[in-house]
């Protein structure tokens, strides 16, 4: 547009100089003619700037991929974005729970880079039956190779149990780690275990030694009464210990009892166990009562290991009374 606006002025000038050359170089030119002749030249310029019309804007519109939110799966790990670690009361029914039982006990040892699978047996304890919109989430400490979150893999309704299993790989370097976890209810409400909904965990120890030194780490006792109740001349009292090891090992123990006097007794034979992993096994030992002169004497027993090293562990009291220990 510019260039024929320019070409026009150009015609227009060349024609006012052949009318003024025409008039004699001295002759005195006429307003009317100039004035004509640049009424002319506006009148092009008007023309050439409203008849060439301007090129409408051009809208590009960009249609991308829809964005779809993948549907999880159970147990598949999904975007690594950290969750809230929002431990805000759960305002529902539904995020009640217990820890019933689990497996890998805490302190268990591992060499680095090692996959495991800790299991726990959570009951739900709402009146709401869980389904699979329901999430595992990772909620603190060291995730150790898991999703951030997951599905619950199956519906459970209220009062059961199921075995939640995570697989999850030991740290590079030494040192103890812990993975805690929560559940989580379709509206974002995380919850956990427990009547203050504590995080359920994972803890192990990482050891980069070729050949790492197990133990026992843990013993733990339970007495039963056959009766239960009453004074019957004769009571049996069975005690169990259940030993739990950080690691594969094999170990021999013997029971240990005393009756509230300073003598003690190492009962024998000597019982052999051997863990192939970290791990719990229980061993028992029982003792009948006759009622006597001193009823309500007080009993004990405990765990002695005595090889390959020897370490002896806390007792249980149990007495004979009727239906007390």
């Amino acid at each position: 547009m510019f260039n024929l606006v320019k070409q026009k002025n150009v015609i227009a000038t060349l024609i006012l100089t052949i009318l003024l050359s025409a008039c004699g170089a001295n002759a005195t030119p006429d307003p009317s003619i100039a004035t004509a002749v640049a009424q002319t030249v506006a009148a092009q310029n008007v023309s050439a700037a409203t008849d060439t019309p301007l090129p409408a804007p051009t809208i590009q519109v960009t249609q991308g991929p829809l964005q779809f939110i993948p549907t999880l799966t159970p147990l598949v790990p999904m975007a690594s974005a950290t969750l809230p670690k929002s431990t805000a009361a759960v305002k529902t029914e539904c995020g009640k729970a217990s820890m019933v039982s689990e497996t890998v006990p805490d302190g268990a040892i591992y060499a680095p880079k090692t996959s495991f699978t800790k299991t726990w047996e959570i009951k739900n304890e709402s009146s709401c039956t869980w389904d699979t919109t329901y999430k595992i989430i990772f909620y603190d400490g060291e995730i150790m190779g898991g999703g951030y979150y997951y599905n619950l893999p199956q519906i459970v309704p209220p009062g059961a149990t199921f075995p939640l299993s995570l697989v999850l790989k030991s740290p590079e370097a030494d040192g103890t780690y812990t993975s805690k976890w929560m559940l989580q209810t379709p509206e974002g409400a995380n919850f956990g275990v427990g009547e203050y909904n504590a995080p359920f965990y994972a803890q192990i120890v990482v050891n980069s030694s070729t050949k790492p030194q197990y133990s026992i780490i843990s013993v733990d006792y339970n007495v039963v009464r056959d009766p239960p109740t009453g004074c019957p001349a004769n009571t049996r009292y069975t005690v169990y210990a259940t030993l739990t090891s950080d690691g594969p090992i094999e170990i021999t123990l013997q029971w240990l009892q005393g009756s509230g006097t300073p003598e003690t007794e190492l009962l024998r034979p000597p019982v052999v166990l051997k863990f192939t992993k970290a791990e719990s096994q229980t061993v028992s030992h029982d003792a009948v009562l006759h009622l006597g002169a001193t009823p309500g004497n007080q009993r004990w027993k405990a765990i002695v290991i005595t090889d390959p090293y020897y370490k002896e562990f806390s007792h249980i009291n149990y007495k004979y009374d009727c239906g007390d220990y």
